[in-house]
């Protein structure tokens, strides 16, 4: 049985396996064959350590990979504007992942978000699966497995061009996988305003088995008052009107209580924080630079959010559905909300899979 996860318990075990890496210098990932390209300083001396000016429009091909294998790690980064007056590059960015030949894609979301950044903007995370470091590096330490192909594309919906963009994927080469190694599956989805009393979908239209693994939550408050009273619900094989798995609130399922609070000058303050499986990295009443000497305070206050079920995966046989409530609280209890939320759904299924539903246009994927 092959052990696709690294750990210090096993790390001095030999592994039977071939490693490799795919970058701008070596797209096909070759034995022998990395850090070719020429420099000023010579050959193989940085020659061509990035992908320079994609195009707007294009869909470029990062990585095609036969199999069988296993994705350890991505590592990206780009710049997040092209112009002094555009900061969306993350949101217009779209990554997708195919496994063994298949039409439609099983990972598709923008850059930012599927690494816990969203609103077009990056923070940093520090987690097991997802870390970003200052400036925007962007980390991934799925595992990935595949059995005859993996194939990463990047699609720039963005106005311009986009003038450097730097990858690595780093991946070992596997004689077999045993047949109960699911595949990776990340999905993306926004309602920039939900509906009062029902609640918002994270994931669903997931058949087959498999078992889910993880949540970013990207939330816009629209209203007054605590926004945070929404409960996690898991549907899981059959479950129709009630889940089998709903929690107690928004800030307990990010592993928070009390509203994230605590007294500064008399004043309530949510403090932020990153855990390995939990995190909130990111908050922000404030709008990023549009011209050199203008910034605007009056920006609707964005939240990000992750928690993973890494110790604590929700296993499911034949069918799964995950939503969130939108409930605050106020002066007069309860009452039901209308905010802005978008998500990106992590799991590991059984191929095949069900086709996403379309991914909304880049004017609303960017934020309010």
């Amino acid at each position: 049985m092959y052990d696709l996860y690294g750990s210090l318990g096993n790390l001095a075990v030999l592994k039977n396996r071939k490693s490799r890496a795919i970058n701008a210098e070596n797209p096909t990932g070759e034995k022998g064959k990395g850090g070719m390209a020429a420099s000023n300083l010579g050959p193989s001396r940085k020659g061509s350590p990035c992908l320079k000016d994609i195009p707007s429009g294009a869909t470029v091909t990062l990585a095609d990979i036969e199999g069988p294998g296993i994705i350890n790690h991505i590592w990206i980064t780009v710049t997040n504007k092209t112009t002094e007056a555009d900061c969306f590059v993350l949101s217009d960015l779209v990554i997708r992942i195919y496994w063994d030949d298949e039409v439609v894609p099983s990972v598709e979301s923008p850059l930012g978000d599927l690494f816990c950044c969203g609103f077009a903007r990056e923070c940093t995370v520090n987690s097991i699966p997802i870390a970003v470091i200052p400036n925007r590096g962007m980390n991934s330490y799925f595992q990935m497995p595949f059995r005859k192909r993996a194939r990463i594309t990047l699609e720039n919906q963005h106005a311009n061009p986009i003038p450097a963009f730097f990858y690595q994927i780093d991946y070992c080469i596997v004689d077999e996988l045993n047949d109960d190694v699911a595949y990776f599956h990340a999905q993306w989805r926004r309602e920039r305003l939900t509906t009062i009393g029902k609640d918002y979908v994270i994931l669903d239209n997931v058949k087959g088995r498999g078992h889910y693994v993880g949540t970013y939550l990207a939330l816009t408050t629209l209203e007054r008052y605590w926004w945070g009273e929404g409960e996690v619900k898991f549907y899981i094989d059959g479950d129709l009107e009630y889940p089998t798995i709903c929690g107690t609130g928004t800030e307990d399922y990010f592993g928070g209580s009390w509203s994230f609070a605590k007294q500064v000058n008399g004043k309530t303050v949510e403090q932020n924080y990153n855990t390995a499986y939990m995190g909130y990295p990111y908050y922000s009443s404030h709008d990023e630079l549009i011209h050199n000497d203008y910034h605007n305070d009056d920006c609707l206050p964005m939240r990000g959010f992750y928690r993973w079920h890494i110790q604590d995966p929700i296993c499911f046989d034949e069918d799964l559905k995950v939503t969130i409530q939108q409930i605050g609280v106020g002066h007069g209890g309860l009452f039901e909300r209308q905010d802005d939320v978008a998500s990106v759904a992590y799991w590991y299924q059984s191929e095949p899979h069900n086709p996403f539903s379309p991914l909304l246009s880049k004017e609303y994927r960017r934020p309010r």
